[in-house]
């Protein structure tokens, strides 16, 4: 009896394990895995919450715009890059109309140009984020959207 009982236990024991490694090589249901710098994140992360701040609590578009165009060029790959490019773009649009504390460093047409290609980007290039919806209200003020919008 003890030989059947431990021969029972070897077996479940077997099965089970066969079982739950069967289950972890289960169906990939997102794209591929983006490999990212953890350090470039973290500061990604962190020039993310500065141009929340400066966008949404100072009303500083310039310095939102300087903080996101520097993510922009330093980690293109960023998670959140959708909410850089909305804050980039709403920072620009904001500047072009003469909102803000902080004076413009170069032309309403100019920043209005630049304010297009950031929401034209957000909107192509990520159809599942938050900021689409209004990234496209605002777009539609301002021409549309670029056809030939690439993620930098």
């Amino acid at each position: 009896m003890n030989k059947r009982f431990l021969l029972f236990v070897i077996t479940v024991a077997l099965l089970g394990g066969v079982g739950t490694s069967a289950l972890a090589q289960g169906t990939v249901k997102t794209g591929p895995a983006v490999e990212r710098d953890s350090d470039l994140e973290k500061d990604g992360l962190h020039n993310l919450e500065v141009a929340r701040h400066y966008f949404k609590q100072k009303k500083a578009y310039l310095a939102a715009l300087q903080r996101c165009e520097e993510v922009i060029a330093g980690n293109p790959t960023f998670s959140r890059i959708d909410e850089i490019l909305f804050i980039a773009g709403e920072s620009s649009l904001r500047l072009s109309e003469g909102k803000g504390k902080q004076p413009a460093k170069t032309t309403p047409a100019k920043l209005r140009d630049d304010a297009r290609d950031y929401l034209s980007q957000l909107v192509t290039h990520y159809p599942d984020s938050v900021f689409r919806k209004e990234g496209e209200a605002d777009l539609k003020t301002i021409g549309g959207p670029k056809s030939s919008s690439s993620p930098d």
